[in-house]
């Protein structure tokens, strides 16, 4: 039974029963105020951890936008590109839901802390002092009471008279006071109920808010996990690839080290102990030194290096060789010795140890001694094999029955071309197959006797035995360069160009290979072989390395973007013939390098800076090679990267800053294309994604060019387009585009920007600037220099 309502008649009774009433109340409203008293400091408490949650994430954030993978090799892959980025990406998410964090704690003040205090202060606090001044009417009525009745009789009517009348007001002021006392006691009984519970209410409005804001944070997020965990897959699947590839190189080089030496500019190199003389009490020591010796120009150089001392280097020595001796263990106590003499030296031997007897050896023959057998330090050559396999038409017969069986039997079956089948199976299909007479007997469309398994793998044991691969060992590393860079229009039309440039025969097969798996991809849903898949299946099955190191093994995963270029774009490569005004095969679409990805303000959308539509192609001289400059599209198709990223396109493609739409590559449609004419170039030629200077003057407001690219394309083109000198010191420069920064190092600006101190960075591609007094990075063919 809950709390007995108090009656205002019962004030003028003041029974004992009614003070038991009163007791009942008092006693709730005590236990209310105590519990308020505690939810406050709990609420606080609250606060105080969510704001250190939010300070333990937010560092949290901070440590992963400061982290960068690093990477092996001259570029990465849109996929490691996408991976590197998403440390930037969680922290951006982290930021953004730390911010919906600090609202809500900063609600909890104002919507349930606040309020508390205020109802146990004013409310609470107010019937505390009317039961204080309650006790004290009590107290003094009923002692005047006490007294009151012990006045004598005999007392003068006037003084009785008086008495009474002061009992009677004592006794009207302490009903009056009785009474609203009992009001007030009931009133706060029934306002606790919403003055309580509404401040709780908001608690928890804000509560849901902030979790409500989370998860239309996880809707946005979500479009790019979907997107990260196939790039995710897509790594995973090409580091597979690639470390049984040099797990296979490591194990060739542990039986047979010598037949594997790195090519080097050196004729002979190594480590050598050198013989250091001291004055006559102290004798000598011996000293690790590395050294290499350049036979050509006679030229020794060595640096002393201790790998024990944490691999500290010292300084090294260069001098030119005069002649080498053979040391006999008759004329010094220590083996494998040999003396050299420096040409400005003569008449001083320089008396060295080698670690075996063959490495002296190796080293006198280099260096001119007459001991030692010469041992070629040359990189290994894969071998290729006579006879066997062959580009003929039995080869073409192989093939075809290989690929009729596979479409009839198996085009569904889960992992086709990735399941292997059993090898003395494999080999004995294989050797029946490259007989003239028994293939033209075998019938494996029909035949029960050979699992698909079995007829994938020989197919793909056949292309592997050709003497060379399909794709050429001469074109190999023109097919691999656009696949590290440019946009991904750039890569197909560069990789259009280079299959036309194959042989026919290599050309005709590959047309036919490539045909089928597209069928295979086709059908992924059934047998799980996306484009990506099939790209790390046939990458190096088609394209090898004729040096097998381990640099180029790390290409592998370019490779299998060359391969799903090729699947997904079968008809256009194979079925059309390359622009004739299209560069040669060799050059690149230079592409901007690294950049974090931003997200867009618009929910569920993600965008990039455009990128200029003109290709101008620049000659270089033979061995000025650059290397490949990076490139930060984004993709999100599920099979490959060789696909433009449906999320910046539309029906009609992306638009620009002006709302016209772009190409695919970035640039404006319509008839704004660029071309030079079609010559002979040396291999070493490189695409540079640039605009014209007509495209440039008559788009001034329209889309900027890459604000990315190599110093080496920038530098190139800017003679060209800007005029751009390629060391700026101490310059003023203007902003011909604007630009929202990317990176807390980059600056934001609109056109007309006025930039003060402006020099070269040495962040390729950008300048260093100040513009309102904050200093930042610009990116170069945003600016015009003043």
């Amino acid at each position: 039974m809950g709390l007995q309502p108090l009656e205002f008649s019962d004030c003028y009774l003041d029974s004992p029963w009614f003070r038991e009433r009163i007791r009942a109340h008092e006693a709730e409203i005590e236990r209310t105020n105590k519990f308020i008293k505690e939810l406050i400091k709990d609420g606080k408490n609250l606060i105080a951890a969510t704001k250190s949650l939010s300070a333990a994430q937010r560092k949290f954030a901070h440590s992963l936008r400061d982290f960068k993978f690093e990477f092996i090799g001259d570029a990465e892959t849109d996929d490691e590109r996408c991976i590197d980025a998403s440390l930037r990406e969680f922290s951006n998410f982290l930021k953004n839901l730390e911010e919906q964090r600090e609202i809500m704690a900063l609600s909890v003040t104002e919507t349930l802390i606040k309020p508390l205090e205020k109802f146990r202060k004013e409310q609470l606090g107010a019937v505390k002092e009317e039961k204080k001044k309650f006790d004290k009417e009590t107290e003094k009525n009923y002692s005047l009471i006490d007294k009151h009745l012990t006045l004598s009789a005999r007392k003068k009517d006037s003084h009785l008279q008086e008495a009474d009348l002061q009992v009677e007001q004592t006794r009207q002021h302490f009903y009056e006071l009785s009474l609203e006392y009992v009001c007030k006691l009931q009133e706060i009984q029934e306002r606790k109920k919403f003055e309580f519970v509404e401040p709780m209410l908001s608690f928890f409005q804000g509560m849901f808010t902030f979790y409500h804001q989370g998860h239309e944070l996880s809707k946005d997020f979500n479009h790019y996990k979907m997107e990260l965990q196939i790039n995710i897959q897509n790594t995973r699947n090409r580091f597979e690839g690639t470390r049984s590839e040099v797990e296979e190189l490591m194990n060739k080089i542990r039986q047979n080290p010598k037949d594997h030496k790195r090519a080097s500019q050196f004729t002979v190199e190594g480590y050598l102990y050198v013989q250091e003389k001291r004055p006559a009490p102290f004798g000598s020591s011996w000293v690790k030194h590395y050294c290499m010796y350049r036979k050509t120009a006679k030229k020794f150089s060595m640096i002393p290096f201790e790998h024990r001392s944490g691999g500290k280097l010292g300084d090294g020595e260069v001098f030119f060789l005069k002649e080498c001796t053979r040391r006999h263990t008759d004329s010094i106590d220590r083996r494998f010795c040999f003396d050299i003499e420096a040409a400005d030296r003569p008449g001083i031997p320089l008396t060295v140890q080698a670690f075996s007897e063959e490495e002296r050896k190796q080293w006198l023959e280099a260096l001119g001694g007459k001991e030692a057998l010469f041992h070629t330090f040359n990189r290994a050559i894969i071998p290729r094999p006579e006879g066997g396999a062959q580009l003929d038409t039995l080869g073409f017969t192989i093939l075809r029955k290989c690929i009729s069986a596979v479409e009839t039997r198996g085009i569904n079956d889960q992992g086709l071309y990735r399941v292997v089948g059993v090898s003395s199976k494999v080999q004995r299909l294989l050797s029946m197959l490259m007989d003239a007479k028994t293939c033209n007997e075998l019938d494996l469309e029909n035949s029960v006797d050979w699992e698909v398994k079995t007829v994938t793998s020989a197919l793909k044991q056949y292309l592997r035995s050709l003497p060379e691969p399909l794709m050429t060992y001469e074109l190999h590393r023109d097919f691999i360069v656009p696949a590290k860079s440019g946009t991904p229009e750039s890569r197909v039309n560069a990789i259009h160009f280079l299959v036309h440039k194959l042989p026919e025969k290599n050309k005709e097969m590959l047309d036919i290979l490539v045909k089928h798996l597209t069928n295979v991809s086709n059908h992924s849903k059934q047998n799980l072989m996306t484009v990506a898949n099939l790209g790390v299946v046939f990458g190096p099955t088609l394209m090898r390395p004729q040096e097998e190191t381990v640099a180029a093994i790390m290409d592998l995963k370019f490779q299998n973007i060359v391969v799903e270029i090729l699947i997904e774009n079968h008809e256009k490569i194979f079925r059309t013939s390359p622009d004739a005004a299209f560069p040669e095969p060799t050059c690149l679409s230079a592409s901007p390098p690294n950049a974090p990805p931003r997200q867009s303000k618009r929910q569920g959308q993600r965008t990039k800076r455009p990128v200029a539509v003109y290709n101008l192609c620049l000659e270089l001289e033979d061995g000025d090679s650059p290397s490949p400059v990076k490139e930060d599209t984004p993709t999100s198709s599920q099979d490959s990267l060789s696909t433009p990223s449906p999320t910046t396109s539309s029906a009609h493609g992306p638009s620009g800053p002006d709302g016209n739409p772009l190409a695919a590559d970035g640039g404006r449609c319509g008839d704004c294309t660029a071309t030079t004419p079609s010559q002979p170039r040396p291999p070493t030629v490189q695409w540079l994604n640039l605009q014209s200077p007509t495209t440039a003057s008559s788009n001034q407001a329209g889309t900027p060019p890459s604000p990315r690219m190599s110093h080496f394309s920038l530098s190139l083109a800017a003679s060209i387009v800007d005029k751009l000198p390629e060391c700026v010191i101490n310059r003023k420069a203007r902003a011909v585009y604007p630009c929202e920064a990317e990176h807390s190092s980059e600056l934001s600006f609109e056109i007309g920007a006025i930039f003060e101190d402006v020099q070269t960075s040495r962040e390729p591609g950008w300048l260093e600037g100040t513009l309102n007094g904050k200093r930042g990075l610009i990116p170069q063919n945003y600016v015009k220099l003043l």
